[in-house]
């Protein structure tokens, strides 16, 4: 068999020459960093979680009609009659959420550790554009389903575009093709769902871990790894604060897979919608145009941006200024390279300004979830009582929220600007933590 193997790598390298050099540049010659901890999982679950879109994704166009009169019943279709046709769409639709879930967490930890810094603010621009991508992609493909609150959720979001002067009303048509969410809406957001933003998030994410491979990856120390010895030898192409990312963390990586495929798994098989959070009960309901469900509200992983909206024109009386803080909201996260200019990149070493003001930030933002999904409505009449004024409560309560997620940008750029960070000694060379 070895010879068998050999022969054919063999036939394949006369043929594809530098197949096997870009395999060793990124695999067995890619040297990453010997301290990577936990929060190193969620860039290779992104990854897994994105063909399993992909691959379960192809199997529902088989089944799937795009269009107002058969897409809700095509819906059904497949979770009734075809062949495991419920398991593939359970599949599809809990791994949207955990897509968001990692990618939340594979954003933090690049915030934490401060891999958005020179050199790898293209690797966090692209992975930002990546982030942006994928919302797209969730929106229009939450839409699909044409349950009644994909169809109103559609209408919501999209009329959101509306505030813009002169050509929102136009606008708002243009991306519908209708009045209303109908047949025009669903086809062109099934053509960019399944093909367009599929292929676009594909060559992003290539781009992305091209960029990473040239400038290496960073680690919870924040430090470059040094060129140096190892072992008994010294060896100045081989980092002595590096290993080969194949075969030590790939295999690493698959103790990560086997946990978040059982927590998938139960999910799947056990609590599918998760209490309406990864399928809302309302979208169980065929799209009626004549039927409003009794709170609007898009699904988890948008709700922060969307609190934002709800909060920013109940304070200023335009609805256009809360279009512009959610549009804000996400490109302040873009310019963050450039908003925060400290020389350290690692929370280890950082500052208890930083500190307080990152644990804050991300309060901030499960604070807006909870707005957003209209989770404070059951929380604060336990905690303060039935007879509070809940309208009053959700709206200072979510606008001091957005003031904490937006204060967390303005204080970090006057924090580092101004020189008032005072850091921790950084290593010279990458360590290990228990």
């Amino acid at each position: 068999m070895a010879n068998v193997f050999a022969s054919i790598a063999d036939w394949v390298n006369d043929r594809a020459p530098n197949l096997a050099p870009t395999y060793r540049k990124h695999m067995t010659e890619y040297y990453a960093p010997k301290n990577f901890n936990l929060w190193y999982y969620f860039g290779s679950l992104a990854l897994l979680v994105l063909v399993n879109q992909i691959v379960t994704g192809i199997f529902l166009t088989m089944n799937y009609d795009p269009s107002a009169a058969g897409a809700f019943d095509s819906v059904q279709y497949i979770m009734r009659d075809v062949e495991w046709g419920w398991l593939i769409r359970y599949m599809h639709t809990t791994g949207a959420s955990l897509f968001f879930v990692v990618i939340y967490l594979h954003m933090f930890r690049g915030i934490m550790y401060g891999s958005y810094k020179k050199p790898r603010e293209l690797v966090w621009l692209l992975g930002m554009l990546i982030f942006l991508v994928l919302m797209a992609e969730a929106f229009m493909g939450y839409v699909l389903p044409w349950g009644n609150m994909s169809f109103w959720g559609a209408k919501v979001i999209v009329s959101l575009f509306g505030t813009i002067p002169v050509i929102g009303k136009d606008l708002v048509e243009w991306i519908m093709g209708d009045f209303l969410p109908a047949d025009a809406t669903l086809n062109r957001f099934f053509a960019l769902h399944v093909i367009a933003l599929p292929l676009v998030l594909l060559l992003l994410v290539v781009l992305h871990l091209a960029a990473l491979h040239e400038v290496g990856s960073n680690n919870p120390d924040g430090v470059d790894i040094k060129h140096g010895p190892k072992g008994n030898r010294w060896d100045a192409l081989k980092p002595a604060d590096g290993i080969p990312f194949h075969p030590y963390y790939t295999v690493k990586d698959l103790v990560g897979v086997g946990l978040f495929l059982a927590i998938a798994a139960f999910i799947i098989f056990f609590q599918p919608t998760l209490g309406g959070w990864f399928l809302e009960h309302d979208n169980s309901i065929a799209a009626n145009n004549l039927v409003t469900p009794a709170q609007i509200k898009p699904v988890w992983y948008f709700t922060a941006f969307y609190a934002i909206v709800r909060m920013i024109p109940s304070a200023l009386g335009t609805a256009v200024w809360g279009v512009l803080g959610m549009f804000g909201s996400i490109a302040l996260l873009f310019a963050l390279p450039w908003i925060d200019v400290g020389k350290v990149k690692s929370v280890r070493y950082r500052g208890t300004g930083y500190k307080v003001a990152l644990t804050l930030f991300v309060l901030a933002f499960l604070g807006l979830v909870m707005i957003g999904t209209d989770f404070t409505d059951e929380l604060f009449p336990k905690l303060f009582g039935a007879d509070i004024d809940m309208t009053a409560w959700d709206n200072a309560f979510g606008r001091v929220m957005t003031l904490i997620y937006f204060g967390f940008f303005v204080f970090l750029w006057l924090y580092t600007h101004l020189g008032w960070e005072k850091t921790k000694p950084v290593p010279e060379r990458v360590t290990t933590h228990d």
